[in-house]
């Protein structure tokens, strides 16, 4: 609890003064105030004083003094109109401790109806307060103050929310700096050093580990690639797309499948292709698509075929992959295409869990749609798209 935050909360709402003011002038009073009031403190937030009382801003009573607490208390305001004549409070030691014998206090709730403190008036003088009028004006000013008070601190939270934002879109940029730039030097030199180590007379086992090398060298580079799309994705850039229908898509298709298997040596990676028509697309993200699907496919399913289907019609284009294996619950399903999502139950624990939501947000950026379906024993991957599609606006 940060009482100097909740004092200078009330005093930055301008109209509070204007509001004491009047509270003073319609009940008949001499002396007004906001308090912020907790189980051991009574400060004094504003104060409009016409009978010389004597408390200033930020001036503190003894809590315990005050008919304050007791209204923290029970939640319920307090009005007294002539104290030596009120059964309830002539013999209260708190009238005689300050000298009044009129007075009205009603408890300010911030919105979550957490207990703020009081919206108080007193006078030496007795004064006629227990009218509607009056107790509905002090009802109506301290709801007010609590909702200016609930206001700013939605604006103080949305302002800290904002910069945290600011900070965090600039750490953002220097990691895509970083990956971009930083990460992918030093992983060309690598490769660049791998394939002049291949040119050399190499024994079998120096050849296995430029072998593993290299394939080590491309894994890094698709988990670059994945996480420099992720995070353009999130900065709201959205993914590039260079759409173009002059180059046949089964090449591209065809070029996938291939590296996938050299990637796989013996597995079954059965094609079926047929393009009756061209398709306006992003041949390299297409790519990276089918490439995030095969590869998931490979990794995850029985050692199986898997099936890679193509198809265009007059307006559609539809591409897909299927792997056999145990049936995948829906609810597992309904989370693949979530950024860093791995099933629990998965055996295989490489990646960062990206490679699915990548080829979600290529679908999404050609106007297109990618779905999932398990059920008897085989997981398809199903990504369809408008064949004329043009770059998501």
């Amino acid at each position: 609890m940060d009482l100097h935050k909740d004092i200078d909360a009330v005093r930055r709402i301008d109209a509070i003064p204007n509001l004491l003011e009047v509270a003073c002038r319609v009940a008949g009073v001499g002396f007004a105030a906001v308090a912020r009031v907790t189980e051991d403190r009574w400060i004094a937030c504003v104060v409009r004083d016409e009978i010389a009382f004597g408390l200033l801003p930020g001036g503190e009573l003894k809590v315990e003094t005050t008919i304050c607490s007791e209204i923290r208390a029970s939640g319920e305001g307090v009005v007294i109109d002539h104290v030596r004549e009120d059964p309830d409070f002539r013999d209260h030691p708190t009238p005689a401790l300050y000298g009044f014998e009129s007075y009205i206090s009603v408890p300010i709730f911030r919105r979550d109806r957490s207990f703020f403190g009081t919206l108080c008036a007193i006078d030496p003088k007795p004064a006629k307060l227990k009218t509607p009028e009056v107790v509905g004006m002090f009802k109506l000013f301290a709801d007010l103050i609590g909702f200016h008070l609930e206001a700013q601190d939605r604006i103080m939270a949305s302002e800290a929310a904002l910069e945290e934002e600011r900070q965090s879109a600039e750490l953002r940029e220097q990691f895509v700096a970083v990956l971009g730039h930083d990460l992918r030097n030093p992983l060309a030199a690598v490769d660049a050093g791998t394939r002049l180590l291949a040119r050399g007379t190499l024994d079998d086992t120096g050849k296995m580990v430029v072998t593993q090398i290299q394939d080590a060298v491309k894994r890094m580079g698709g988990l670059i690639d994945n996480v420099l799309d992720l995070a353009r994705t999130r900065l709201g850039d959205g993914l590039t797309l260079n759409v173009s229908s002059d180059a046949p898509l089964g090449s591209t298709i065809d070029q996938v499948v291939d590296e996938l298997r050299m990637g796989w040596p013996g597995r079954v990676i059965d094609v079926d292709i047929d393009l009756q028509v061209p398709v306006a697309c992003d041949h390299a993200r297409v790519g990276q698509l089918l490439s995030n699907l095969l590869g998931n496919a490979l990794k995850h399913g029985a050692e199986a075929p898997v099936s890679v289907r193509a198809y265009a019609r007059a307006k559609t284009f539809e591409l897909s992959v299927a792997n056999q294996g145990e049936s995948i619950p829906p609810e597992s399903i309904a989370r693949f295409f979530e950024p860093f999502y791995r099933a629990e139950a998965s055996t295989n624990r490489q990646g960062l869990g990206l490679g699915l939501h990548i080829a979600s947000e290529i679908a999404r950026e050609h106007g297109g749609t990618l779905e999932a379906t398990s059920d008897a024993g085989e997981t398809r991957f199903t990504f369809k798209m408008p064949v004329t599609t043009k770059h998501r606006s």
